[in-house]
């Protein structure tokens, strides 16, 4: 090993996992973004993903029965200008409200009802953002985030607390918890259903997915026994393997490529 080459961090147990599902027949590697392939950022329009991980992604997307997807609460159009994802990859935005899995996808569509209330959701996240500094939202095609990032810990409960007061069980309302960001949707989905959906969409047999917000829980709890779930970072989780940081989701992908390369020259 030379001196600039960095031990491995990957456990001997997950080196096994992967070494394992790297020989399924359809194989697909979903991963989160934010937090996963991309580190956390104060601004969500700064955030891309480390070089590594965006070579390795990129590579496993050329592979054949390789079907490569990221799966994020961002919109989809946040999502395609931070991550530049390779043009196989599926897209799956706003927690699976939103899919993309090639040209002539369907856009989203509310109906007159959910865009009313979209609105009237919208006007009271914003009342709420001007009486907490530091707090901003994001718009999204059917919802609206509160960021609290960069506020002050005590505005930042407050403020979600205040929403949650107001839109908690109305009716067509779905609230989401995440890292310092509170979502708000009028259309029901999440990432479990995300990846049941991206299992029938590409026939896979194997799947490996990574993640590390709560909302990412979702996904991991729809993984079978043939599956990889991977938490990104601390806190807890159902997936039975942890890294602790992007840096090492660039690892986890570079092994995966070369187990998935090695398992396919074989055939």
């Amino acid at each position: 090993m030379t001196p600039e080459t960095p031990p491995l961090s990957l456990s001997p147990e997950l080196l096994d996992a992967v070494r394992r599902i790297a020989g399924t027949d359809q194989l697909l590697v979903a991963m989160d973004f934010d937090g996963t392939i991309s580190p956390l950022v104060d601004r969500a329009d700064d955030a891309r993903p480390l070089e590594r991980s965006a070579t390795a992604f990129a590579e496993l997307a050329k592979l054949p029965r390789t079907t490569t997807a990221l799966i994020s609460g961002r919109a989809l159009a946040s999502l395609r200008a931070v991550a530049s994802p390779p043009e196989a990859t599926l897209l799956i935005g706003s927690h699976g409200a939103e899919a993309w899995l090639g040209a002539g996808s369907a856009e989203l569509q509310l109906d007159d009802t959910q865009r009313e209330l979209l609105a009237e959701v919208r006007e009271v996240l914003a009342g709420i953002s001007q009486e907490a500094p530091g707090t901003v939202l994001e718009d999204k095609p059917a919802g609206v985030v509160l960021h609290t990032r960069l506020a002050a810990d005590d505005v930042a409960e407050d403020a979600v607390a205040a929403a949650r007061a107001v839109l908690e069980g109305r009716p067509g309302v779905f609230l989401k918890d995440g890292k310092r960001v509170l979502e708000t949707s009028v259309v029901h989905s999440s990432k479990g259903e995300a990846v049941e959906f991206l299992r029938q969409a590409t026939g896979a047999t194997g799947i490996i997915f990574a993640g590390d917000d709560v909302t990412d829980e979702d996904a991991i709890a729809r993984l079978g026994a043939g599956d990889l779930g991977v938490k990104v970072g601390l806190g807890f989780t159902q997936a039975e393997f942890r890294v602790e940081a992007p840096v090492h989701v660039a690892e986890l992908l570079e092994t995966v490529l070369r187990e998935r390369r090695r398992e396919l020259a074989g055939d």
